[in-house]
């Protein structure tokens, strides 16, 4: 697992972390830098798919 990869997967977590206690907190703000989080993750993890594929 690339660096790459490994840091989408935290951001991915830290996303979906943050989007339930802005749920738990009725914090709109919180929840939707939650999602924001969880879509870079999963992007970052795609750069890092990518980056294998090609290094192959």
């Amino acid at each position: 697992m690339n660096k790459d990869k490994m840091n989408g997967y935290v951001d991915t977590v830290k996303g979906k972390a943050k989007e339930q206690w802005g749920k738990l907190t009725d914090d709109r703000s919180t929840e939707t830098e939650g999602k924001v989080d969880q879509a870079k993750g999963k992007v970052q993890e795609e750069v890092g798919e990518v980056k294998d594929k090609l290094s192959r």
